[in-house]
This record gives C-alpha cells, sequence and structure tokens, in this order.
C-alpha cells in the first residue's frame, strides 16, 4: 500500500499485501487515475472489498487504496511482485522484500531468475561431456599428459577463484541484504571443500602417475572393444533423454502435491489459502519414487551396455561382429531381465533412505545445543552409509555383465562375479583402479570447467539472487552429465574384465579351448604380467637385503 515507505515490523512487510493482474508502470497521481487504470487494465489496486466505481466516492478510499502518488513499477521476475522503479524507493523496498521471503522461496526465485545462464551452463557441460568421450575414444600418452595438465590447472583455478570470491565479499562494505550474507556462507563451504578435494586429487595424481602408459594400452583395448559396436557411445543420450523427461514429470507431481489443498474467503474479503497437511507430507514416498526411478534407468543403461560388449566378446569369429548387440541386448533386457535391474537399483535406494533421513535429521538439529558425540555419531553415519553405496554401486556394476554372460539372476549372478573378481584380481586389479580414476578426472574436469563459468555468469548478479544454490545446481547437473556419458567406458571396462576372468576359467589358450579374447587384449594382459612380476621381484629383492643386512668390519 506504501511502496516508497513500506510498513516493517522485525525486519518484515507488515501490511496489506494485493494479488494485481498489471502493475502501473506509470506515476498515479490521484484516484481518478487508479480507477482510470483499473477501469482500462482490470487490474485493482484498492483492497478487494472496495469496488472499482467507489475509488473516488467512498470518503475512506484513502486508506483503502495505494498512498498516492502511485510509483511507476514493474514485475520483477525474480519475485513476481510490482517493484517501484523510482531510485529512492526501489532500493528500499527491494531490501525490505528480500529480506521478507522465505529461503525456499529465495532459492526458486533465484533458479528462476538465473534460468538463462543455467540453461547455458548446461548445455556447455554437455558439450564439455562429448568433448571428453572423443578425448578418450582416441587417447595417447600426449593426450593423458595434457589432460592431467588441464585438470591440475583447473583445479587450482576454481579453488583460487573461491577463496578470491569469498575475499571480495568479506570487505565489502556494502553487503546488508540476507542474500549476499548466504551467499558468502556458501562461498566459504564451496572454497574449503574445493580446497580439500584439489589437495587430496592432487596427491592421487602424484601417486599414480607412473601407470600412465599402461593406461593408455588400456583404453586402446576399450576402444577396441567399442569399435565393434560404436553406437555404445550413444547410450546415454536416451538414457538422458528419458532421465530429462521423467524429471520434468516428477517436479509437476511435486508441485501438485505441494499446492494440493483449497482457497477459502476470510475476513475483510482477503483469499486465504489452506494446504492439505496430508498430502503434503507424501513427497517423502515421492522422493523415493524418484531415487528408485532414476538408478532403475541408470541400471538399463549398464545392463545394455554390459549386453552388447558380452556379446561382441565371446565371438569367435572377431572380423565378423554380430548384427546389430544393441538392440539384442535390449531385447533380452525386457523380456527376461528387469527383475535384475529393479533390485539393483533398490539396494541402492536402500542405502539413499537413511542417508536422506540422517541429512534430514542433521539440518533439523543445526543450530541447536548438541554435544560433540552426536556430531562424530552423524558423520561415522555419513560415511558409513557413503562407503556402502560405493560399494553397492561396484557390485551392482560387477552383477550385471555376469547376467548377461550366464543368464542367472541378480544374487547367483552377484555371487559368481565376485567369486571370478578374487580368483583373477592379481591380473587387473591396480590398472582397472586407475582406469577408473582417469575416468574420474574426465568428469571432474567437466565440472571444473562448468563451475568456472558458472561463477563468472552469476558473480555479475550477486544482490538480488541466491546465486549459489544455482550454481550448486550446475555443477551437480554437470556432474550428472559428465557421468551418464563417461560411465559408458567405466561399464565396458568391468565388464571386460569380468568377461577375461569367465575366458580364464573355462578357457586354457589351447587349440581345443582357445581364448575368446583377441591378441591385443592378450598382449595387454601379458604386459600387466610382466609389470606384476617386475613389481614382485623388486620387492622380494629388497626383502632379502634387509633380512641378509650385517654389520661387517671396517678393513
Amino acid at each position: 500500500m506504501n511502496s516508497c515507505n513500506p510498513e516493517v515490523k522485525d525486519v518484515r512487510l507488515n501490511s496489506t499485501i494485493l494479488c494485481v493482474s498489471r502493475c502501473p508502470e506509470e506515476q498515479l497521481s490521484t484516484l481518478e487515475e487508479v480507477q482510470l487504470f483499473a477501469d482500462n487494465n482490470g487490474s485493482f489496486l484498492c483492497v478487494y472489498s472496495l469496488n472499482s466505481i467507489n475509488y473516488t466516492q467512498n470518503p475512506n478510499a484513502y486508506s483503502l487504496c495505494p498512498r498516492l502518488p502511485v510509483p511507476p513499477s514493474k514485475s520483477f521476475p525474480l519475485f513476481n511482485r510490482c517493484i517501484p522503479q523510482t531510485p529512492e524507493c526501489y532500493s528500499l523496498f527491494a531490501s525490505v522484500l528480500i529480506n521478507d521471503v522465505d529461503i525456499l522461496h529465495r532459492i526458486l526465485s533465484g533458479i528462476m531468475s538465473g534460468r538463462d545462464i543455467i540453461l547455458g551452463l548446461c548445455i556447455f557441460a554437455l558439450a564439455l561431456s562429448l568433448g571428453m568421450i572423443v578425448t578418450f575414444r582416441f587417447i595417447t600418452t600426449l593426450l593423458v599428459h595434457i589432460f592431467i595438465a588441464l585438470i591440475i590447472l583447473g583445479l587450482l583455478f576454481v579453488c583460487g577463484v573461491l577463496w578470491w570470491l569469498y575475499y571480495d565479499y568479506t570487505h565489502d562494505l556494502s553487503i546488508e541484504l540476507d542474500t549476499e550474507r548466504e551467499n558468502m556462507k556458501c562461498l566459504l563451504g564451496f572454497a574449503i571443500l574445493s580446497t580439500v578435494i584439489t589437495a587430496v586429487l592432487l596427491g592421487l595424481i602424484f601417486v599414480l602417475r607412473k601407470r600412465i602408459k599402461l593406461t593408455v594400452e588400456l583404453f586402446q583395448v576399450i576402444n577396441k572393444a567399442i569399435s565393434n559396436s560404436p553406437f555404445l557411445l550413444l547410450q546415454p543420450l536416451w538414457t538422458f533423454a528419458i532421465l530429462i523427461f521423467f524429471w520434468v514429470f516428477w517436479v509437476a507431481v511435486l508441485l501438485s502435491l505441494g499446492t494440493a489443498g483449497a482457497a477459502r474467503v476470510i475476513e475483510g474479503g482477503q483469499v486465504e489459502y489452506q494446504p492439505l497437511v496430508g498430502i503434503r507430507y507424501m513427497w517423502w514416498y515421492h522422493l523415493i519414487g524418484l531415487i528408485w526411478t532414476s538408478e532403475f534407468i541408470l541400471a538399463c543403461q549398464q545392463m545394455t551396455v554390459a549386453g552388447a560388449l558380452v556379446t561382441c566378446y565371446f565371438n569367435r569369429n572377431k572380423n565378423d561382429p554380430p548384427d546389430r548387440p544393441i538392440l539384442w541386448s535390449l531385447s533380452i533386457l525386457f523380456c527376461y531381465h528387469q527383475g535384475t535391474a529393479i533390485k539393483g537399483s533398490f539396494l541402492i535406494t536402500l542405502m539413499r533412505i537413511p542417508r536422506t533421513i540422517l541429512m534430514y535429521i542433521s539440518n533439523a538439529l543445526k543450530g541447536k545445543q548438541h554435544g560433540v558425540w552426536s556430531r562424530c555419531v552423524f558423520r561415522c553415519c555419513f560415511c558409513c552409509f557413503w562407503c556402502l553405496d560405493k560399494w553397492l554401486r561396484q557390485f551392482n556394476q560387477d552383477a550385471y555383465p555376469a547376467t548377461a554372460i550366464n543368464g542367472t539372476d541378480f544374487c547367483t549372478s552377484a555371487q559368481d562375479a565376485l567369486k571370478l573378481l578374487s580368483k583373477n584380481s592379481s591380473h587387473f586389479t591396480s590398472v582397472n583402479c586407475f582406469g577408473d580414476f582417469i575416468i574420474f578426472l574426465g568428469k571432474v574436469l567437466v565440472v571444473c570447467f562448468t563451475v568456472f563459468g558458472g561463477l563468472m555468469a552469476f558473480n555479475y548478479n550477486r544482490a538480488l539472487q541466491v546465486w549459489v544454490i544455482p550454481l550448486l545446481l550446475v555443477t551437480f547437473f554437470a556432474y550428472l552429465v559428465a557421468h551418464s556419458f563417461l560411465s559408458v567406458f567405466e561399464t565396458v571396462l568391468d565388464a571386460l574384465f569380468l568377461c577375461f576372468a569367465v575366458d580364464l576359467e573355462t578357457n586354457d589358450g589351447s587349440s581345443e579351448k582357445p581364448y575368446f579374447m583377441d591378441q591385443e587384449f592378450l598382449s595387454f594382459v601379458k604386459s600387466i604380467n610382466r609389470v606384476n612380476a617386475a613389481r614382485a621381484q623388486g620387492a622380494e629383492r629388497s626383502l632379502r637385503n634387509e633380512e641378509g643386512m650385517e654389520l661387517q668390519p671396517v678393513v
């Protein structure tokens, strides 16, 4: 009612707020102009109980209508409010308004106001992921060194930019709004987290730097397997499209749950919205459906890739690969193995539910007095569930190729895969781990460059939106896209080694029982054995030297 001098109580708006169909874009100086604006535009600026005909006739109209003159205003997309455009009114109104809305509204408003930037960054992450696929497809030793150098520079650069932005915020004397304070706190958390991740990854890169040559040979073997069915690299596209469709549908249902209720008229002609409490709590069930269905879609992709690779691997005539292995794998999946994918995804969901509950309890207790032991217990539980979740994912990734090879159910396949891999772990465990680490670095590279682009884009409009939350959303999306595309190489790598273990278990390389593996894969296995033998001899030699060392008299 008075946008140039809003009524504030405890830093909150405490005045009548009306819904209008259009904001007055020109100044309205008299009640006649307010009445004319209502008649021409159907936008009523006075209280609902006062008819527009009585704007100029009611003696109490001056207290029931906005304070004159009504300043020109525009509908701001951030909050869908009529924001006054005169400089003297704008800053005060925006400050009170932003501090008035709740945190969820501010987060959603930040996402909506930065939706163009978020969309652009998501497309950028998609392009970077496709570039990483091309890099891994034609990888060489020089390319690996360039790739690792870019990773190191990206990590250090993003970490430095986050600390610089935090320093800039802490020395900015004009910070008054809650959004700016929240941005500053989140920046500090991001900066600390990025510093820890950078230190850990740099340490791992330094320790594993000597395995680069074997890793290049490993990716050449993977690319040879993918070349028999090159459309495997396109599997993430349809998986990604299905996930996007499902997430859009999920968000639409969530909005329906959040707005389920009825409107009722209260005293003074005001309309109050009464939500249905029971239905609003259904979002827990809805969240479980989101996790389980998303994991099921990803499990179907892993089953499809593993089935196509198994079909090509166990083919005696390497010069004549099977026709349409991906379609064959999809048909087998939908006819026989949907239960396997459902079981595997359900195990992941079971681990996610207690983690989500713990996170909810931790956030609810945040700011309240609780001891060191309770915080320690929460962190230990988080760590245990996280480790169990990672182990289950690897467990599933081994079970799916075993299902494609033997056609058995999920539990039997998982048991067979564990036995085979434990017998043959000496052949390729270290190289497999480093191959997975290189693929993970590819995901980190995509996230680093996307986050840097987001920092530069969001920082230019940091006063009127909680841009750290949209940046976190972009970071999550960038990692998800990179994981969806590069996980093809992880699935092929795990399935290839499981096929190799089955090959060793059933064949001996003789003319009666020749191996299914090609010569390139066989030479790679021999090179791994040579490296392992040389390392074992070196360890044995050093042990002998330590045992036989005696003090000799000085002559």
